[in-house]
Formats: C-alpha cells, structure tokens, sequence
C-alpha cells in the first residue's frame, strides 16, 4: 500500500510542477508531462517499471476517442469516408513503404536489418503516429475542426483501425522461434513455464477459431455495439436518471467505456476503436452532454499518465551512450514521414496552414508502436537489441512532437502576418438553430442555446474567435456566413432558426435576405447596430430584430429610475412599457423609412417620430398611474 500512495504522490508532485510551468512558457501540456516523466524516471530514479502504469493509462486514449466519437454523427463520418479510406489509406501504405526502404538501406551496415522482413514489420510499426499526443495538442489549440485538423483526424482514426490487420500480419513475417522477454531481461521460449501460464491466463474469444469465424467474431460484436446503443442507451440513461443520483452517471459512463474495451479486446480488436464506435452511435443521445462532462476528468488525468509514463520508460542509458544515432534516426523518422505526408496533403488540396499542420502534426511514431514492437519481438520477427533501439527512437519522436507544433505555430503566424486566406472549414455538423457570428452577442445566445439542451451550429470568419471559442469547449466552424455553400453545409434547408449576429451591419442585413429568399417559413432573429440598421433588417425579411444595445441600455434606465426615487416596481413598470411602446413605434416608422432619402430629410418620417415619442411619455405616465391605482386597492 505505501508502494502505491508513494507512486501515486511522485506522478501527481511532477504532473502538478511540470505541466503549469510549460503552459506558462507556452510549450503545451504534453511536452510538460514528458518532462515530468524524464524527470522522475530516467532522470532521478524514482519510477521503474511502467509497463503496467502505462497499461493502465492507456484508457486515456480509449476515453479521448469515445468523447471524440461523441461529437461526431454517423453522417459526419460517412462524409468522411474518402478522407478515411484515400488519404489515411494511402498514408500507412505510403509510409510503411518509405521506412521499409530506409531500413533495407540501413541493412548494408546493421545486420540485425538484413532482412526485408525485419525492415516491412519497421515500417508498419512506425507508420502509425501518436493519436493521444496529437488529438490532445488539437483540442488544446482549438485547431481539431479546421481543415488540417479533420485531416488529421482521418489518418489518426484509419491507423487505429490499420492496427488490426498488422497485428495479423506481423506472425508471417516471423523469422525464427518465438520468443518473449522476461522482467530480468532474460529470453524465454513459448514452452517454458511463464509463456504457458501466460498463455491459459488470457481470455480471448477467438483462440482455436478459423479465419473465417474470427472475422465473423469480430463484425459480430461490433454490431452488438452499435445495436445496444442505438435501442439499448436510451432506457439505461433514463433509468439512472429516475434515480436521481449524480454519481451513478459517472459510474455508467465508465462502464461503457470499461466494459466496450473488455468486450473488444475479446476479439482482438483495439479497445479504443470500439468506443470510438460508440461515441458514434451515442452522438445524437440527448445525454451526450452529460457523458461527455463525466469522462473528460478521468480522461485529462489518464492521458497525462500516460504522457508521464512514456516520458519515464525513455531508456537514457542507451541515449547517452549512442546520442547522436539515436537522435539521427528520430529524425530521420520524422524526415521521412513528414515528406510523405506533404506530398498526401497536396494531393488532397491542403494548403498554408492545413497542410503544415497535417505534415508537422503526423511525423512522430505513436504509443501502438510500443504495442507492435513488444509483439513483433515475441513473434521473433524483431532481435531484442533492435526493439530497445526502436522503443527508444519511438519515445524521442514523441518527445519532439511538441516542438513540432511550435513550429506550427510560428508558420501560422507568419501565414497571418501576411494577410494569407485560410480556407473555410469543411462543415460536419447541422442542427435545428444556426448562429452566424460568435462575437459579444452571438456567444451569449450560443451558451443560452447549448446550456438549454438543443444543438446549434456556428460560424465565424474571424479565425482567432473560432480558435478562443474552441479552447473553452464549444464547436464552431471558420467561414463567411455570407456564403451560401457553408450555409447549405450547415444545413440551413433543414434549421428551424437563423440566428444573424455579425458585427458588419451590411453582412448581416446579406445574410437575412438571402436567408428569407431561400427559406421564406425559417424564424429569422438578427442583430441591429441601430435604428436605421433595424429599418434594412425589416424590409430584408428578419423576424425578430435585437438591437446590440437596446436591452442594456434600458437597464441602465432603469437603475437611473431607481436612484431618482422610484421604487424597484415602479422602475420595472416603466421599463418594461417603454420597451413594448418603443417595439411599436420602431415597427410603425419602419413603413415611413425610405432608404432614399436620408433620416434627417423624410419629413414625414420626423413628424411622425415626434408624435410617436409624446405618446410615448403620456403611455408611461398613465401605466404607472394604472399600476399605482391597482396596489392601492389590493392593499385596501
């Protein structure tokens, strides 16, 4: 037990020091926990063996694409679909190939790589990059929705899937006896006495099973997954909720993402593709909000873990004896990938920034090369000196990784510096409201929106708006709203409500009249920047009209009623009369307005506005007066 409170303080002491101080610097949460890791591992010995930790953490992962999955409908992944298959496809392929070819190249000089066996499973263990570190740094960025980061997604989600058929290609590509290695180091072969007990003291549906029956075990029981949440959720989460305890929701939402990974582990499938499923299936739940706020905790907490333990594992004996090899192939590694997937992102029309991130974003090796390594050297098709050598080089291109995106950020800061277009977002999403403007005013009727229950899509041209909205949780898409391909994305031929709260008065009054053409039943609710704005959104077709200031400034009126001697009912019965009576005068001056002719030279537009406003005084007057007489007499 101290052994444990013990571990538990080290991780907790150096997440708690590091991870603050490289945010401060502005390094980024990951790059702090790898630290945190080299520190209390390698660097003052105080964490050995982290195989199991990092088993455990690993669920960091599997919970990060749950929520992921969460926040994808299925129509959104099947738009993916030539993303998924193209450039995710073509990138495992690709890459496999490029390393191979380095690694046979390599051979002339290193024997243990003479053979193109050893050099293809190289390739495919180091295809695959790292989807914790990556997805992590997006969303801390708010980069995951623009068009670098959903092709980022893509490949990131396709070599999770690609993990399965290497994991049944590395046995043929055997060379000798199988092997394992022991906790002292030492080999051991499949009879001896630890290979068989651990071979009866795994759980597994599909041992003994024929080709055909495994793959029949493994659709099978994804389609028990997507079955169970589409009919079987729905009545789970209600009956938790009838129970009216918090923390049961905490407990359910953790057994869907323990016991999906057990079920698919089962099969031989990733835990982490599993839930992922899931979250997709779940997407449209109305309790998706609430999932998504019980996993995120044990997810930040389980990824800086794992972070931690990847940071711990780095074997500094080898670095400091071999540094600049080892730090050679790193970057030879990242070299490699990074050509390939340039060239993939031109191909697939990624430009300036989107493409930079895509290639920066994917050139390190990730955490399920550990996975293919460690089991590629049971299968002998890797020597024990050549899987040290390759967890090592992995480790330092993870641990480069946050340098990558500093990097990144310099490139999309130049890119902004001299005024190049971005291009607009690719948008996934639809929903009965869309809010085109997420300023001062739009975000508070985004936050009133989502916070009520209901699905809003919004839009914004002004990137560093996206970004910020993006670092504090909520969606958005970067584009013109004025544009009618992204409003048809948004899916504004199926949206009950249009929500136009952009700064510029002449994008808005655009914005609704194109709106109204298209959709003359959509409920159009605009923003006005003042009077005359209100006239031009009235004749534009706008529904309801809000003018940025108005229900402000009648506050402040009112407080000022207040401290002139008004009691706070009075003060509201006069706010709340002037707004109706001003309502009615705005809409009345409105058929007088005459954009020909400017405000000050409609004669009969003044004359009428006078009258307006002396009625306005008398309406005021008698309605405190009416409420005055009718306190009187409940009181009497």
């Amino acid at each position: 037990m101290e052994s444990f409170l013990f571990q538990a303080s080290v991780f907790l002491a150096a997440a708690v020091i590091a991870v603050p101080i490289a945010a401060r610097l502005g390094l980024g949460s990951v790059l702090g926990y790898l630290a945190a890791g080299v520190i209390i591992g390698p660097g003052l010995g105080l964490i050995e063996h982290t195989e199991d930790i990092q088993h455990f953490a690993e669920f960091g992962v599997v919970m990060m694409l749950f929520i992921i999955g969460l926040e994808l409908e299925p129509r959104a992944l099947w738009d993916m679909r030539h993303r998924l298959i193209g450039l995710g496809g073509l990138q495992v392929v690709l890459t496999t190939l490029a390393i191979m070819g380095a690694a046979m190249a390599l051979g002339q000089w290193y024997k243990p790589l003479d053979s193109w066996q050893t050099s293809l499973a190289i390739g495919l263990t180091v295809a695959l990059s790292s989807t914790a570190i990556v997805l992590q740094t997006l969303s801390e960025k708010g980069l995951m929705q623009t068009n670098g980061g959903r092709s980022t997604f893509s490949v990131l989600l396709t070599q999770d899937i690609a993990v399965i058929p290497m994991l049944i290609a590395l046995p043929l590509l055997a060379t000798g006896p199988t092997i394992t290695l022991s906790q002292d180091g030492s080999i051991q072969r499949p009879n001896s006495a630890a290979a068989v007990d651990t071979a009866h003291g795994s759980m597994s549906l599909i041992e003994g099973l024929p080709g055909w029956g495994v793959a029949l075990m493994m659709l099978g029981m994804m389609a028990a997954i997507i079955i169970a949440g589409i009919y079987g959720a729905r009545p789970l989460f209600r009956f938790i909720h009838a129970a009216h305890l918090p923390e049961m929701f905490t407990a359910v939402a953790l057994l869907i993402v323990v016991g999906i990974g057990f079920l698919m582990n089962l099969v031989g499938l990733s835990a982490a593709l599993g839930t992922f499923l899931a979250g997709v299936v779940l997407a449209n739940s109305e309790f998706r909000h609430e999932l998504e706020s019980d996993i995120a905790p044990f997810k930040g907490l389980l990824l800086g873990l794992f972070f931690i333990t990847v940071g711990a594992g780095i074997d500094i004996d080898r670095l400091l004896a071999e540094p600049l090899v080892m730090l050679g192939l790193a970057l030879g590694l990242i070299v490699i990938k990074g050509v390939v997937l340039f060239g993939l992102g031109l191909l697939f029309g990624l430009r300036k920034r989107g493409l930079w991130l895509f290639t920066l974003g994917l050139a390190q090796a990730g955490e399920f090369g550990f996975v293919l390594v460690s089991f590629g050297l049971q299968q002998s098709v890797l020597t024990a000196g050549l899987a040290n050598r390759l967890l090592l080089v992995i480790a330092l291109s993870m641990m480069i990784t946050p340098a990558l995106f500093l990097i990144f950020d310099h490139l999309a800061k130049r890119f902004e510096e001299r005024g190049e277009s971005v291009k607009p977002d690719k948008i996934d999403a639809t929903g009965p409201v869309i809010i085109a403007g997420i300023g001062r005013f739009g975000q508070i009727v985004n936050r009133l929106v989502q916070s009520s229950g209901f699905q809003a899509v919004v839009l914004d041209h002004d990137m560093k708006t996206i970004q910020l909205m993006r670092q504090f949780g909520y969606r958005g898409f970067f584009g013109d709203p004025t544009r009618p391909e992204l409003l048809h994305a948004a899916g504004i031929e199926s949206a009950r409500v249009l929500v136009a709260a952009l700064d510029d008065p002449k994008a808005t009054t655009k914005l609704v009249a194109y709106a109204r053409r298209i959709r003359p039943d959509l409920h159009i609710i605009a923003r006005a920047r003042d009077r005359t704005h209100v006239f031009q959104l009235y004749k534009a077709g706008a529904d309801d009209i809000v003018r940025e200031m108005f229900d402000s400034s009648l506050r402040a009126g009112r407080y000022v009623l207040e401290n002139l001697g008004m009691s706070e009912y009075e003060a509201a019965i006069a706010e709340e009369t002037f707004y109706h009576q001003d309502r009615d005068i705005v809409r009345e001056l409105a058929t007088l307005w005459d954009p020909a002719i400017p405000s000050a030279q409609n004669h009969a537009y003044i004359a009428r506005a006078k009258e307006l406003e002396k009625d306005l005084g008398a309406t005021l007057y008698a309605a405190l007066e009416e409420r005055a007489k009718k306190a009187k007499e409940d009181a009497a």
